[in-house]
């Protein structure tokens, strides 16, 4: 039995694959994240993140394969600024190619997840990215 998280957070998912996304959003909340904010590309992402009205999200999980602008591409842009750096982003995709997991961590992820194709690994995988921010992540100090 799944406990709900200690604190509620805000999780921006930068999804293009509709399913994926709806499956991610249920295994948060079913966690506890109070606010999922799916969009579809790295664009939409520094979209929303650079509008002032929009809160900073505390997670980023992040896909590396979309259109626009592709995950390792905001991912580099993200961990150059300033006001986004502190951030933490979880890579949550379908490769596990080791140049791709390399990459990520050489542009500061702070996790990498490889998506399984069955559903209930799948739903494993994103309670992992959850008790990852919730263990580890939300106990950094924020910038």
């Amino acid at each position: 039995m799944m406990t709900a998280a200690a604190r509620p957070y805000d999780v921006l998912l930068v999804e293009d694959d509709l399913a994926d996304a709806m499956l991610i959003g249920d295994a948060l909340s079913e966690r506890g994240a109070r606010n999922l904010t799916q969009v579809e590309d790295g664009v939409a992402a520094l979209d929303y993140l650079r509008n002032s009205e929009n809160p900073k999200p505390d997670l980023i999980v992040l896909d590396l394969n979309m259109p626009r602008m592709n995950g390792r591409e905001l991912l580099a842009i993200l961990k150059a600024d300033d006001a986004l750096r502190a951030i933490p982003v979880v890579v949550l995709t379908t490769s596990a190619a080791p140049d791709d997991v390399t990459g990520a961590y050489q542009r500061h992820a702070n996790a990498y997840v490889t998506k399984p194709v069955n559903l209930d690994d799948f739903n494993r995988a994103v309670q992992s990215i959850d008790a990852f921010y919730l263990d580890t992540a939300a106990k950094l100090p924020r910038e």
